[in-house]
């Protein structure tokens, strides 16, 4: 019988079984340098009816240039003694060159401690080449091949894991923690991401009371959903909290966030809407910046009503021509005010139709007795719900609650 024809400049098919158990969708690379026991390995495979293309390398060079230029799933039948490398280290050598490939290992009668060996290398099998025969060689070959499938399977999933995990973690240290010298102003946030597995994306706020007594608060959203535009939200919101201890005046911190988003944004055409309040320790009355974001919602005592401030424009629409003003609002001793971002509202509630604004107000407006937290919760849970049917809120929400506590 002719000797098997030598790769990789040379190739064999095994000829295909009509229909068989042992069908497999990759290729069978033999190393082994002995023309006997490659013909002895040759004539097993035809019998065990495995129905993949068999190529043959003389040396674990050979064989590593074969790997390289394979672009289907390998299974090697690999010799240990060969011409330029000898015992385990051709395991190692081979899985550091080819780490997709599944490895069985041919071992002598007497290395069935080396055939161990290789496994711990990082061979998936071992066959002792005078006990093979062609139902155990088809049968090494397949379970190799799962079991390699399942270790990139288990090694995939645990670096998901450990990524998610840390982008878990430094998301969280992200989000703001209120800037409050006393307990005097009662902050309640909440935040969901839209985009999938992130915990912050493009909204972002903030809360900081100055040493005057003075609260200020920020509401922004970067339009799109991706780590770029949470990147450049957070960039936002630290920017804004800098010029608020620094003394900046409300205007012009609007002003000095479009410079930064237009110097920071990946893409000239993401913009970002915003609305800055200040509260003057008078508590009397509330100063209201707004640069294309949604209005807001008043509470007194239980009475919910929307309001809407002077607006102009986005920031970065038309970078250098927003002309922003000032709304005072006056406060009662039981106002509050609960700012939030578009995604609160946008959610589909039918085919063709969104919660929108008068959704949201009548929303609230049920919920006017509740607590703080418990009204923002029961916003964000509602307009969850009511798009849960239609694919949920699409996009990201950010939810403010501010107002002075109740003095005694």
């Amino acid at each position: 019988m002719a000797e098997p024809r030598r790769a990789p400049e040379q190739e064999r098919a095994l000829a295909p079984a009509d229909v068989s158990v042992w069908d497999i969708d990759a290729a069978l690379l033999l190393v082994e340098d002995d023309a006997g026991d490659a013909l002895l390995v040759e004539e097993m495979l035809s019998d065990s009816e495995l129905d993949a293309p068999l190529t043959w390398c003389k040396t674990l060079a050979e064989a590593r240039r074969f790997l390289l230029s394979c672009r289907t799933p390998v299974c090697v039948l690999l010799d240990l003694h060969l011409p330029d490398v000898n015992g385990p280290d051709a395991v190692r050598r081979l899985v550091e060159s080819a780490p997709d490939a599944a490895i069985v290992v041919l071992t002598g009668m007497a290395e069935s401690g080396t055939g161990l060996s290789a496994v711990a290398h990082g061979a998936q099998d071992y066959l002792v080449k005078g006990r093979i025969d062609p139902e155990a060689l088809g049968r090494a070959v397949r379970y190799a091949l799962q079991r390699k499938h399942a270790e990139r399977s288990a090694a995939a999933m645990r670096t998901s894991r450990l990524i998610e995990q840390e982008n878990a973690r430094l998301e969280r240290a992200l989000l703001p923690i209120p800037l409050l010298l006393d307990d005097s102003f009662q902050v309640s946030a909440r935040y969901e991401a839209g985009r999938a597995h992130g915990l912050l994306s493009g909204d972002f706020y903030d809360v900081v009371q100055t040493a005057d007594g003075a609260v200020h608060a920020v509401i922004g959203d970067v339009s799109g959903h991706g780590a770029a535009e949470a990147a450049l939200g957070v960039c936002l919101r630290v920017a804004w909290r800098t010029a608020v201890l620094t003394g900046v005046n409300q205007l012009e911190k609007i002003g000095l966030l479009e410079e930064i988003l237009v110097a920071e944004r990946s893409d000239h055409h993401v913009f970002a809407t915003v609305t800055t309040l200040v509260f003057p320790p008078s508590r009397d009355r509330v100063y209201i910046a707004r640069a294309g974001h949604p209005g807001l919602l008043l509470r007194r005592g239980t009475d919910v009503s929307w309001v809407e401030p002077d607006m102009g424009m986005a920031l970065g629409l038309v970078p250098g021509a927003g002309r922003w003003t000032i709304t005072e609002l006056e406060l009662s001793p039981d106002s509050e005010l609960v700012l939030f971002t578009d995604g609160l509202f946008e959610g589909r509630t039918g085919p063709k139709s969104r919660l929108g604004e008068e959704g949201l107000l009548a929303m609230a407006a049920k919920n006017g007795a509740l607590e703080p937290r418990a009204f923002v919760d029961s916003l964000v849970a509602e307009a969850t719900a009511s798009a849960a049917p239609y694919g949920g809120l699409a996009d990201d929400v950010a939810v403010l609650h501010l107002g002075w506590r109740a003095t005694s």
